[in-house]
């Protein structure tokens, strides 16, 4: 990759890879998006498929923008999983099947011919809201992504802690109930399992098939296979008392997460973005009593709890960010 001065006011690449969509933009140096597209993941087709869709997505762009590769800054992805830096593999991924190994920062930068990295999704969306968003000025905080899984990342003291292997902020995959749910990871209890869009969803069938009444089977149909986490938070937001119940039993495991990282890190901020997070106080608001009433008093009393502001353009953003900051590293990615 080169690293003449006059390539750093070029624009990024990003790309968020989720479970659910694949978010492509050109971002600006100072943050702004200049171009930005979306096309669905279609996951369950494989790693093949899905990197197919990545490629096409990255060309459509620079078409639009009549941009050569060669006047790009360089190509950032956040992915969905667990992400090895140096080797620029993506190594699992519990919301993208078959993902085991994939080495795609070297399948997009061979192409392209241009510097390429590699970063979580969630950490990638750590530094988006660090930088641009609801972290900014903020020297300590952790970001939470609740959607359709839950990721995090993490920031200490303005820079992001990627851990020995590049894998820290998993803080879907810690363990908060012993006897809980198996967890697409494999574990058992996972946050994940208990507080994401996909739980919410999960629970509000359960029991509307057990014979609880709700007017979430009206909403549906009486498809109540079609609901989804989003559904479940119409009905909470008109009074529906089951669905009410379900996302407050959410928030309170949720809640118990937070708890742990306010007594682990100690933070300054926990930020919450992603889907669930448009619930706002239907799910912040438990989570936060929680906290109140579980950690430790005087960090507990320190730490403030938002909703993200960046929305669907965190993870592009943070990517981009990621992309200037290794090249300011004179990291090759």
């Amino acid at each position: 990759m080169m690293h003449k001065s006059e390539d750093s006011a070029l624009p990024v690449l990003a790309i968020d890879l989720g479970g659910t969509k694949i978010a492509s933009a050109i971002i600006s140096k100072k943050g702004r998006v200049i171009a930005r597209e979306q096309c669905p993941t279609l996951a369950d087709e494989g790693p093949q498929p899905v990197v197919n869709r990545i490629l096409s997505a990255i060309e459509h762009l620079l078409g639009l923008e009549g941009v050569a590769p060669s006047g790009l800054h360089s190509i950032s992805i956040a992915a969905a999983g667990a992400v090895d830096f140096e080797k620029g593999m993506v190594t699992a991924s519990p919301n993208l099947p078959g993902w085991n190994n994939i080495p795609l920062r070297d399948i997009v930068r061979e192409k392209y011919g241009v510097g390429t990295f590699l970063i979580n999704d969630a950490s990638a969306a750590a530094l988006g809201e660090h930088r641009f968003g609801a972290g900014r000025g903020v020297k300590n905080l952790i970001y939470l992504t609740v959607s359709t899984g839950i990721g995090g990342g993490i920031i200490v003291n303005d820079r992001l802690y990627t851990g020995v292997c590049g894998t820290a902020g998993e803080i879907g995959h810690t363990t908060v109930d012993i006897n809980g749910p198996r967890c697409n990871c494999g574990n058992i209890g996972c946050l994940e399992t208990l507080a994401s869009g996909t739980a919410v969803a999960k629970e509000a069938i359960r029991r509307i098939s057990s014979g609880e009444g709700s007017s979430l089977a009206g909403m549906v149909e009486g498809k109540i296979e079609d609901i989804t986490a989003e559904t479940v938070g119409v009905a909470a937001r008109e009074g529906d008392r089951l669905a009410l119940e379900v996302i407050s039993r959410a928030a309170g495991f949720l809640g118990v997460g937070m708890v742990n990282l306010v007594n682990i890190f100690n933070p300054e901020m926990i930020i919450v973005g992603g889907g669930m997070a448009q619930m706002g106080g239907l799910l912040l608001g438990p989570a936060r009593q929680v906290v109140k009433e579980r950690a430790f008093s005087l960090p507990a009393r320190a730490v403030r709890i938002v909703p993200a502001r960046l929305g669907d353009s965190a993870g592009v953003l943070g990517a981009a960010v990621f992309a200037r900051e290794q090249d300011w590293r004179g990291e090759t990615g």
